[in-house]
């Protein structure tokens, strides 16, 4: 390529979180070659890139599945770059205890209308509930509190690295999604996906998912590097916590969806579109 030939700009979204870090560790620090592109990242919570989405202001973004189905038309889904629990998942916690059968009528914190914790939750409950949004990492803070800005919290749904400290913070688990999920369909919790913007064009499309799975293998490869990056994101995370957690979220799946991804994504779209959750139903369309 001529050193004078203008590389395509692909804007990255993706979360603050360890495991998105180690996931883009190669791309944001220019450990393998991206030729005629240009990555840049920008670092934000889960529900801020779904809401940023509906304006397709990113080539590239993290999505929850549930936003997804609202963003269809926009973006396709990347085979790579996937969040799946395997019986783990998004956590309901309560500082006293709870029946989950109670939970529909309790006041729950959750991180946002757009996430698959939201999602999961109400197809768990079969029923809406009153809910309150708080920034996922204040969550543990307003159930121990029992409100946040005045409103009333008797639980709250845990995303990110709150699913593994919990307990610390002296609160109990009420239920775990990803359990509920498998016990349901057998199938892995679909959580999150890396979208890619449909007007880049096949070319583009097709570069900007190999440069992301190469990316996430070079992480696995170099596994202690991609770590110690990540560390830079763990909010005062002990280190083998972080390593358990990008565990959970990084790994075969995360390379690719497989058969039993693709088909949970499918059944959690085409259910909550039975349930009323979202306006219309939506056969997920991927890159590859």
């Amino acid at each position: 390529m001529n050193m004078t030939e203008t590389k395509q700009l692909i804007r990255v979204g993706h979360s603050p979180d360890p495991d998105d870090a180690f996931m883009f560790h190669a791309l944001a620090n220019d450990k393998i070659p991206t030729r005629g592109y240009r990555f840049t990242h920008e670092l934000v919570d889960i529900e801020t890139l779904n809401r940023r989405a509906f304006h397709g202001e990113l080539e590239l973004t993290a999505v929850s599945i549930h936003a997804y189905a609202y963003l269809n038309d926009v973006y396709a889904l990347c085979p790579c770059g996937a969040s799946m629990g395997e019986r783990y998942g998004p956590i309901v916690v309560s500082k006293e205890a709870i029946e989950p059968d109670e939970l529909a009528t309790k006041k729950i914190a959750i991180p946002g209308t757009l996430t698959t914790a939201y999602l999961a939750l109400r197809l768990r409950l079969k029923a809406e509930f009153s809910y309150v949004v708080v920034p996922f990492d204040q969550i543990p803070d307003a159930v121990l509190a029992g409100s946040y800005k005045g409103e009333q919290v008797d639980a709250g749904l845990l995303i990110h690295e709150g699913q593994l400290t919990y307990q610390d913070d002296g609160l109990q688990a009420v239920v775990d999604l990803g359990v509920w999920w498998d016990d349901e369909t057998g199938l892995p919790l679909p959580l999150g996906a890396n979208a890619i913007r449909k007007d880049l064009g096949w070319q583009a499309i097709e570069d900007v998912t190999r440069l992301l799975h190469q990316s996430i293998e070079y992480g696995l490869r170099n596994r202690q590097e991609a770590l110690d990056y990540a560390l830079s994101f763990a909010r005062g995370l002990a280190t083998e916590t972080a390593d358990e957690f990008v565990g959970m979220y990084v790994n075969d799946r995360t390379l690719d969806f497989g058969p039993q991804g693709r088909e949970a994504v499918t059944l959690i779209l085409r259910r909550a579109y039975e349930a009323g959750i979202v306006p219309k139903r939506v056969v997920p369309e991927f890159t590859g």
